[in-house]
């Protein structure tokens, strides 16, 4: 449960606090819906990978620093639930300005 999983996340979030390209974040979609992602059950957990494609990538490997870990590493590889991507094009996004684009990180 969300919790359990708390002081797991806290701790994956130091690990890569000075990362150039991830960002670990947390969000309560109980007060934050965004319409093109699916919550299926609490905690979610979803990749963000940074770049135009605007894909997610449900996470479903072990709940632990080292199977968090892996995971962004691995680019959202190891640990990955099976099902298709989703697809974010629908989503309503603020546009970027072009060197916004310079500073794209991968998010989970």
């Amino acid at each position: 449960d969300c919790k359990q999983l708390a002081p797991i996340w806290d701790q994956l979030g130091e690990k890569f606090k000075d990362h150039e390209s991830i960002v670990v974040a947390k969000m309560d979609s109980t007060v934050n819906e965004i319409e093109a992602v699916k919550i299926h059950s609490f905690p979610t957990l979803k990749f963000f990978p940074a770049g135009t494609e605007k894909k997610v990538v449900d996470y479903n490997g072990e709940r632990t620093l080292d199977g968090f870990t892996k995971f962004l590493e691995s680019g959202g590889q190891d640990g990955a639930a099976d099902e298709d991507l989703e697809d974010l094009d629908e989503a309503e996004e603020p546009e970027l300005d072009d060197e916004d684009d310079q500073h794209k990180k991968d998010e989970l």
